[in-house]
């Protein structure tokens, strides 16, 4: 048997015609930029997340780099993160010329640790201007905390809720955890597209109207510019495949919370608890599983054998920012963050995705099950 780690065939045969059907409607009108699938998407999705506006953008690396530049985030400025987490999250703050600070993750959650945020601005706050807290693998951070603080602090919070669009913390969703919120539309997202694209939601209006000028060229009336933008907007067909799958996205995710319940009991039943933790999820959190990850014993002669009897995986993620020989300039060394280096030789991103057929999952963890019998 062979199990993808992920296939969007079988979700894209189910809405083909569907899909297809909007995306020549877009081709036949002529009207690629910004048109009234970008309207309507963004309408739509800031809904979904609980806020009042949204404004699409090129990608999700440019949703944040967008989010800090609203925030006013400036060379020199300080912007807290943790260094477990995509590039795009420390590699949008150093692009403004401002300094990624690293603070550690909860082992349990792998999200950021509020205690660790606390203790580092109340030793060294001076210049930090805000904090992203990643939701990552589909779960939120704890945002009650990390709001707290950074009230206290005066900072402010952009979600970096990339993997986590429909995930809920104390009944509110991702997207309006925080002052604004960046979402992705990568094809491998739980609502991803056919192509790159990305979200800022938020409720602050003028906060909005800046974003909607920053992404094209920091205009509002084309030909006179109020600041040096950037070029980010959101394609009308991207738009309009968007729409067509967000009408789909809660059955997709309940498919993915589904499965994680499967793979928690057949773990269970498979006595693997000596060799594998599966996903923790915090109380008053709902997962959407983008990815199911594990944490494993010799994880990489297991990810290793998974490929030899054709199980896919992946590891989300390999080495931390603050190690990156990018931000060597930072001057961060091995040992500073431990939970996050744990992480990174621990994590194994199991198969998820809602097509996934109950053979194909328990035969992913009889596989893993057979290593460690070996």
């Amino acid at each position: 048997m062979k199990v993808q780690l992920l296939d969007l065939s079988g979700q894209y045969r189910k809405i083909r015609s569907e899909l297809l059907a909007e995306v020549k409607k877009v081709c036949d009108s002529g009207h690629f930029i910004l048109g009234k699938n970008v309207s309507g998407l963004e309408a739509e999705v800031a809904a979904y997340c609980g806020a009042k506006y949204g404004i699409g953008v090129a990608s999700g690396t440019d949703a944040l780099l967008l989010a800090l530049m609203a925030a006013d985030v400036k060379s020199g400025d300080k912007v807290v993160t943790t260094p477990f987490t995509f590039f795009a999250t420390a590699g949008s703050i150093a692009r403004l010329g401002a300094v990624p600070v690293f603070v550690d993750i909860d082992p349990a959650t792998f999200n950021l640790d509020p205690d660790a945020l606390d203790a580092l601005l109340k030793k060294s706050g001076r210049g930090v201007k805000a904090v992203i807290p990643i939701h990552l693998y589909g779960q939120c951070a704890d945002m009650a905390r990390i709001n707290r603080t950074a009230k206290k602090y005066g900072i402010k919070v952009i979600e970096d809720a990339a993997q986590s669009i429909g995930a809920e913390y104390n009944g509110v969703r991702a997207g309006s955890l925080g002052q604004t919120a960046c979402l992705s539309f990568y094809p491998t997202k739980n609502l991803g597209g056919i192509g790159d694209g990305g979200m800022i939601t938020t409720d602050n209006e003028k906060v909005a109207e800046r974003l909607r000028m920053l992404r094209v060229h920091g205009s509002r009336v084309r030909y006179y510019h109020d600041e040096v933008g950037v070029n980010s907007r959101l394609d009308e067909i991207q738009a309009a495949a968007l729409r067509v799958k967000l009408k789909y996205l809660d059955a997709w995710a309940a498919g993915r919370v589904k499965n994680a319940a499967r793979y928690d009991a057949l773990f269970a039943k498979a006595g693997a608890g000596r060799f594998v933790t599966p996903p923790f999820i915090a109380p008053g959190c709902c997962s959407v599983y983008n990815q199911y990850v594990i944490r494993a014993k010799d994880r990489d002669a297991l990810r290793a054998h998974l490929s030899s009897v054709g199980v896919g995986s992946e590891i989300y993620y390999p080495v931390p920012l603050h190690l990156q020989k990018c931000f060597k300039y930072l001057g961060y060394k091995k040992g500073a963050f431990p939970a996050s280096e744990k992480a990174a030789k621990e994590v194994l991103a199991l198969p998820i995705y809602p097509e996934l057929k109950p053979a194909e999952q328990k035969y992913v963890v009889d596989s893993i099950a057979g290593f460690y019998a070996r």
